[in-house]
């Protein structure tokens, strides 16, 4: 049976958020914020001072889908005020400078709750905003590292840990911790009144999806290094495998029944009783790759993964693209650029967001919305004027 239609009307419409910061964790949670409906306006420094933050490349965080934009001087104090003016009919402000120094900027949280009792703050960092590791400096491999996921990782050749294929730190344990700690915190704020300080930390949330290994150890003193525990590879039916046209396929049969499946259908139903026999795990695992090396990835594909074995491929980005199983679920929308044309990229494909999109047009000027935004705000055309003939809003 088909799921039911999904809801055309945006889980997050009528919430307000207020971005500072333009790459990492904070630009992911906007991303995703923006995805399910809330109103988004990016704020970087003015022009003068642009060349002070990382501008993303055209097509990276939906390539800007949704949001709106200002340009604001926090040191000037008609920038600063601006920002609170904004913050007083905002619902989230996201900020992700070093630990300390929105307050020394006059924008922090108690600058902000002084204006708005309601204002959710959402600080993004790496380290959190106090601890001895709170001033470091650090970006999406670090994080990994501290929290003893690249540890667990197969090795390189050189015996070292491998670089991240993904920028988990970032996204999941930066972006979707911070998303999920401000709508927790609005949904206090419905029943209390109260706004909220969050303090997000992208290692924090990597401790958070580290949690199994790290559990692990503390209650059984068992590491979870390479090759020692179930989810690191100590087991043939939680491995990768080659196939006969040098691609692989990927075997997660934890279960008795994915396992004896995958057994009869390799060839291999002697070691269906086998699972977890620590003295046979070599030989099982020799006789899997021995298998799997008798045909292509597609045509294992074909055979594997629709009988209950846990089994999939592993595909190349240019792959993912292409998958009919993606396609089918319409994960992929459109884009135009006036100067790079039409590309496709990923749409709000997280539950509960509105996949249907139409054509986004990329935005490819440096303009920005910071009239509009401060007349909201219940400045006179006569302020604003005066506010952009001074460069601190641009």
């Amino acid at each position: 049976m088909a799921p039911p239609s999904a809801s055309t009307s945006p889980l997050l419409e009528g919430v307000t958020i207020l971005n500072l910061g333009a790459v990492g964790p904070a630009a992911r949670a906007a991303r995703m914020l923006a995805d399910y409906g809330a109103r988004v306006v990016m704020i970087a420094p003015v022009s003068k001072k642009g060349g002070l933050q990382t501008k993303p490349v055209y097509h990276t965080y939906g390539a800007g889908r949704g949001f709106e934009h200002m340009r604001l001087d926090l040191k000037a104090d008609a920038g600063r005020e601006a920002l609170l003016k904004l913050a007083e009919k905002a619902d989230v402000v996201i900020e992700s400078f070093r630990p300390g120094v929105v307050d020394r900027l006059g924008v922090g949280f108690e600058a902000m709750r002084a204006r708005n009792p309601r204002i959710v703050y959402c600080s993004t960092s790496g380290y959190g905003q106090d601890g001895p590791a709170s001033g470091w400096a650090g970006h999406d491999i670090n994080y990994q590292a501290m929290s003893g996921c690249l540890a667990c990782a197969e090795p390189r050749a050189d015996g070292g840990p491998p670089v991240p294929g993904a920028t988990i730190a970032d996204s999941a344990g930066g972006g979707m911790h911070a998303v999920l700690s401000i709508l927790a915190a609005l949904v206090k704020r419905s029943t209390t009144g109260e706004g909220s300080f969050l303090d997000v930390s992208a290692a924090e949330g990597m401790l958070s999806l580290m949690a199994l290994s790290i559990d692990q150890y503390l209650a059984t003193g068992e590491v979870a290094g390479p090759r020692q525990v179930l989810l690191t590879g100590r087991y043939a039916f939680y491995d990768l495998y080659e196939t006969s046209d040098g691609q692989w396929m990927s075997v997660g049969a934890i279960e008795p029944h994915f396992y004896r499946n995958l057994c009869e259908l390799l060839g291999h139903p002697e070691y269906a009783g086998h699972q977890y026999d620590d003295a046979k795990q070599d030989e099982i695992r020799a006789a899997f790759r021995e298998a799997f090396k008798r045909r292509t990835r597609d045509e294992w594909t074909a055979e594997l993964p629709g009988q209950d074995t846990c089994v999939a491929p592993v595909l190349t980005i240019p792959e993912v693209t292409k998958d009919a199983h993606w396609r089918a679920r319409g994960v992929f929308m459109e884009a135009e650029h006036a100067e790079h044309g039409v590309f496709e990229q990923v749409s709000p494909i997280l539950a509960g967001g509105v996949r249907s999109q139409p054509r986004h047009a990329v935005r490819v000027d440096d303009g920005t919305d910071s009239r509009g935004l401060l007349a909201e705000a219940g400045l006179s055309s006569g302020e604003i004027d005066a506010l952009l003939a001074s460069g601190a809003v641009e």
